[in-house]
């Protein structure tokens, strides 16, 4: 099994796990890339899923002001997604990791996300 194929498998795993445990809560999902990274807090619903709020590296407010290492943009992230967040009343959701580690980045853009406000 090569790392993707297993990284997509714990993914599915952890969704499954949120879903039936935390039903009432939105998601906070988190996609790396080699170079970005990317959030979205999600409404689950039968007919699909609907995206509340986003956050990106590629934002165009955080794009020019963005510095330093891939890690202090995820940070950097995770406080505008949280401020967003908070801006249509949403404080609790449920972290979804998309199955990468939690290390690194993806708990740079959650301590960022938990320092703006958001509860997890």
């Amino acid at each position: 099994m090569n790392k993707d194929i297993a990284r997509k498998r714990r993914a599915t795993k952890t969704r499954a796990i949120i879903r039936n445990a935390k039903s009432d809560r939105l998601r906070l999902v988190v996609t790396r890339s080699n170079s970005n990274i990317h959030a979205q807090i999600i409404e689950t619903h039968e007919n699909g899923d609907l995206v509340k709020v986003s956050a990106s590296t590629l934002d165009k407010e955080l794009k020019l002001t963005l510095e330093g290492s891939k890690s202090e943009r995820a940070f950097q992230v995770g406080k505008l997604l949280a401020e967003r967040a908070k801006e249509q009343n949403i404080i609790d959701v449920a972290f979804d990791r998309s199955g990468f580690r939690y290390h690194g980045r993806v708990k740079a853009l959650a301590d960022g996300a938990r320092d703006g406000g958001l509860n997890f």
